[in-house]
């Protein structure tokens, strides 16, 4: 009898509701949006930057202000060298809403380590984001690309590789990385940059300007990957 009542209650509440919407719609017609074709919007593309090597005592910092100032995330991945000496960046990089992962401590090789030097690789860097930000890495960026079932199973972390590589670092040409990304990237790819070069960063503010203009959303890879 219980749900029986729940279920005449729910139906009377919707009749007297419809009955409301239909007079306002007769009446006052104005306070309802008026939908057309062109104002029907699906979700919008979305794509993710992500920075490996860093941070940069330099070029980080102009990046972290060019996507504050653009109103856009990205995903870093760090090297646990290059952390020391440049916390503060790292801790403004969790302030400004951005996804921090790992890139191994010292940029090598994972698959060419035994079990145990992999593995301290790996944490050692996790300890230094875990002690400036409170937060244990999720994601890693293996350098080279390079991950294989016996580091998966030690190292309970996700892999993130990409979609588009401009090779930013050979030559270094803005115009060139630039080129590449806009005349290849799409709907829910992962690009692979450097904030360690002032070409790479020049860049990927530029490539900001480009998607966005063109309706994309800027989103970190955690973001992708659960969709």
């Amino acid at each position: 009898m219980k749900s029986i009542k729940k279920k005449f209650s729910a139906i009377l509440f919707f009749s007297v509701f419809l009955h409301e919407v239909v007079w306002q719609m007769n009446n006052n017609p104005e306070v309802f949006w008026k939908a057309d074709s062109h104002e029907i919007v699906e979700d919008s593309p979305r794509i993710a930057l992500t920075f490996d090597d860093g941070p940069h005592s330099v070029f980080t910092e102009q990046l972290l202000d060019g996507l504050r100032e653009k109103g856009v995330v990205a995903t870093f991945f760090l090297l646990g060298c290059n952390i020391d000496g440049n916390e503060k960046i790292v801790s403004r990089m969790q302030k400004d809403g951005h996804l921090i992962g790992n890139h191994t401590d010292s940029h090598v090789q994972l698959t060419l380590l035994n079990s145990a030097a992999a593995s301290e690789e790996i944490t050692s860097t996790n300890m230094k984001i875990f002690n400036i930000t409170g937060h244990m890495p999720e994601y890693i960026r293996p350098p080279f690309g390079c991950w294989n079932e016996n580091i998966a199973t030690n190292i309970d972390m996700t892999a993130v590789l990409w979609d588009i590589d401009p090779l930013d670092w050979k030559g270094k040409d803005t115009e060139r990385i630039v080129s590449y990304i806009c005349h290849n990237a799409e709907d829910g790819d992962i690009i692979l940059l450097h904030d360690v070069y002032k070409t790479s960063v020049e860049a990927a503010l530029e490539v900001v300007d480009y998607f966005k203009e063109r309706g994309y959303e800027f989103v970190t890879v955690d973001e992708l990957l659960l969709e």
